[in-house]
């Protein structure tokens, strides 16, 4: 055997023996088993220390260490969950000062007191070590208003732009025309303090017949919002009912028109929903989908490891099972690519490492954490 030939047995040796090289069009890639043991993952945080804070659907929220290995005990001191129909502990984010202030910001649904759920978020501090992870501090700083019965489309992503504001994503809740209510924050994308309250300078505030927190409506289902790594504007994924799955850029007081205008059709029926699909006053997407993949997930890639993906935005999908990597000319699609479909699940989040290195969460009773490193 040649050095050469040494050398690669060597490497293969050392690869994970659930890992898998996959060919996509601009860079070939290992897809790699990161950790197991989890589930219904449905976000995922970098913590400064290398350690990954990820929640679980059901109502928990686990710390995996920079190895991938998963500590057993949950951590501790979250506020309850209703975890029915889509409902759950769902996304999560750092405070951009958590080096110095510790806030953890977290989305989930609620349930009131008349039996009605809705989204809500919370912060807390943690605290402890392996093994005794807990939150202190925590309070709740926003709750979706009004709740309802309903068990669908909760959202919900956060993001924290470049001044410290919250971005928070709300679903219709399935009832769709509440998405153009002002006076409700379903079917909404709102922008709030980071102690919960209407950000300074959201387009209605003083609105007599308006949430105060909204920046944005017209929305069904949003689970996959960003900033760009350029401009600083928050980028949002939803999706849409029978194909029309949207890619927008979020901009305030627009109206991105659910359900008045869609690219999809009923379920089951087929039949058309609202006026069409353009209207004087309502926002077109980036880009839409027929039929919907069911996007989850949402990141702009800017690491080093891939450098031909850089600039581009990776999609999970839930339905299509795979990672759709879209690469803009600005704020226009120009290209698109379904990437690892037929070797991945259905994936929830998408996030890119500190390492420059891509990780999928997997929306699966036995969850996972998947990564993406480069091959060769």
């Amino acid at each position: 055997m040649n050095g050469t030939a040494v050398l690669l047995a060597a490497v293969l040796a050392a690869a994970p023996a659930e890992a898998q090289v996959i060919q996509t069009r601009e860079h070939a890639v290992r897809l790699v088993t990161f950790t197991e043991g989890l589930e219904r993952p449905w976000a995922l945080a970098f913590l400064p220390d290398g350690r990954m804070l990820v929640t679980e659907r059901p109502g928990r929220m686990r710390v995996v260490g920079s190895d991938g290995r998963l500590d057993p005990v949950p951590v501790a001191g979250l506020p309850r969950v209703d975890a029915q129909g889509q409902g759950g502990l769902l996304d999560l984010a750092l405070h951009p000062g958590f080096r110095d202030n510790g806030w953890v910001y977290w989305t989930y649904a609620q349930r009131d007191a008349q039996g009605d759920n809705g989204t809500e978020v919370a912060r807390g501090r943690l605290a402890g070590g392996p093994g005794a992870w807990r939150m202190e501090n925590v309070e709740t700083i926003f709750r979706m208003a009004p709740k309802s019965g309903a068990g669908v489309h909760f959202g919900s992503r956060l993001v924290f732009d470049r001044g410290g504001l919250l971005y928070v994503t709300l679903g219709d809740r399935g009832e769709m025309a509440r998405a153009q209510k002002l006076d409700d924050h379903a079917g909404k994308i709102l922008r709030l303090t980071d102690d919960g309250r209407p950000a300074p300078g959201n387009p209605f505030l003083g609105h007599p017949k308006a949430r105060p927190e909204i920046f944005a409506l017209g929305h069904r289902n949003v689970q996959g919002a960003v900033l760009s790594p350029t401009t600083g504007v928050l980028w949002a994924h939803e999706h849409g009912p029978q194909g029309g799955d949207e890619l927008n850029v979020i901009k305030a007081g627009v109206n991105y028109g659910w359900p008045v205008i869609t690219y999809g059709v009923n379920y089951v029926t087929g039949t058309k929903i609202g006026e069409g699909t353009e209207k004087p006053g309502m926002a077109q997407p980036v880009k839409y989908w027929v039929p919907s993949p069911a996007l989850s997930g949402m990141a702009f890639y800017q690491g080093t490891r891939f450098e031909r993906w850089r600039g581009d935005l990776l999609l999970g999908a839930l339905r299509g099972q795979s990672l759709i990597r879209v690469r803009l000319d600005g704020e226009r699609f120009v290209d698109e690519e379904f990437m690892l479909t037929g070797a991945l699940p259905r994936i929830r989040d998408v996030r890119v490492g500190p390492d420059g290195l891509v990780y999928l969460l997997t929306d699966q009773p036995n969850g996972a954490i998947l990564r993406l490193e480069p091959a060769g």
